[in-house]
């Protein structure tokens, strides 16, 4: 998992990093919960797969808040894919995908971070389970019966 601390902290480097007169760029995060904005590379390295090209050229025709998330969903698409990219080299099955898949969506999007929408989901979690706390026994038999619909569409997944 990267720390996004470090990206957060680093957003004002990275936009001056990111002129849009230079070359397509990309933002590479790593492991060591270090952020970089360079060149792509000429080969795709085999171990990950490439991040989204020339998220520079953007950056003077938007406000910086726009730009960010941009770049935060860029961002969040690429980690989706070296996350799943593992997952795939190490041979994970059906169940060991939807593990990560689970573990990934527990935590917050970049893109949530940045925009503030992932304060929001927290307070709204908090009082949709104070309000289905609160619900009728007739109304749980309509989300028991959802549920088995997501579990057999899942099945036929294989």
């Amino acid at each position: 998992m990267f720390n996004l601390g470090n990206f957060f902290a680093d957003v004002e480097e990275i936009y001056q990093q990111c002129a849009p007169e230079k070359e397509n760029l990309c933002l590479y995060g790593f492991p060591s919960e270090q952020w970089e904005v360079n060149l792509p590379a000429e080969e795709v390295p085999l171990e990950l797969p490439e991040p989204a090209l020339g998220i520079n050229f953007a950056r003077d025709g938007m406000q910086e808040k726009d730009w960010l998330a941009l770049v935060a969903v860029h961002s969040d698409a690429w980690l989706l894919s070296v996350a799943f990219y593992f997952g795939a080299s190490f041979g994970f099955d059906k169940a060991d995908r939807k593990r990560l898949f689970n573990m990934i969506n527990d935590l917050p999007t970049i893109y949530e971070i940045v925009t503030g929408a992932a304060k929001k989901q927290v307070k709204d979690r908090s009082s949709v389970s104070n309000h289905s706390s609160n619900k009728s026994k007739s109304n749980s038999k309509v989300g028991k019966f959802s549920e088995v619909e997501v579990k057999d569409e899942e099945d036929g997944l294989r």
